[in-house]
């Protein structure tokens, strides 16, 4: 696969940073205000990539009220400290600065809200290699990946055919798919083989450097 594309989309969560403490840790804050107790960190794993109100309704059977109670209270740990709780891949700005210097432009779609992207973006300082970080409203307005790929696309006037959503989930090669984009699905971030495999991404590349090198080859 000739990883040509002149425009790249990248996820945030688990494809730029690691954002395993400070997720977790808000979704556990979040869980202790409704009364739940959930000491072991590692099975809020799965919260990290798909839209949080719909994961508390999934995972927890909330309704849409108490899941929007919940992504609130999560926020207002998430907000003041679990932004801060994160880290940039290895590997990931090196990378960056390769496809800036080879004249790419790159794009941020997450499903996290926009102001928080933003900020992390500004605090890891990664924000530079980006033309714009987009991301959803806070009144969940696009954190379905189809409609913000769709969202971005239509606002930048990109053509899907030269334009690449790189991603670890399946959310992000599903929303590639429905706008005609190719994907790269990586395999360091939280989904799983078998997960990211049943969408068909375009190609697959188990760490950073293996996803630099495609890039290196067709300069």
């Amino acid at each position: 696969m000739t990883l040509h594309h002149p425009t790249v989309l990248f996820d945030l969560d688990g494809t730029l940073t690691d954002p395993r403490e400070g997720i977790t840790r808000s979704i556990q804050y979040a869980l202790g205000k409704l009364g739940i107790d959930e000491p072991d960190l590692t099975r809020l794993e799965h919260f990290i990539g798909p839209p949080l109100l719909q994961a508390f309704m999934q995972f927890y059977s909330f309704d849409e009220a108490k899941a929007w109670e919940a992504v609130n209270f999560y926020r207002e740990r998430f907000r003041v400290t679990g932004l801060y709780e994160n880290q940039v891949f290895n590997g990931v700005m090196p990378l960056l600065e390769e496809l800036n210097s080879q004249g790419r432009q790159l794009y941020v779609a997450t499903s996290k809200p926009w102001e928080f992207a933003r900020e992390i973006a500004r605090h890891f300082d990664f924000a530079k290699h980006f033309k714009v970080i987009y991301g959803s409203e806070l009144d969940g307005t696009r954190t379905n990946k189809v409609e913000l790929i769709a969202h971005l696309v239509r606002e930048e006037g990109l053509d899907p055919s030269s334009t690449l959503m790189i991603g670890d989930r399946k959310h992000d090669l599903i929303g590639a798919r429905s706008n005609g984009l190719d994907s790269v699905a990586v395999g360091y971030g939280f989904g799983s083989f078998e997960e990211l495999h049943a969408e068909a991404p375009t190609c697959h590349f188990e760490t950073v450097a293996e996803l630099h090198q495609a890039f290196m080859r067709h300069r």
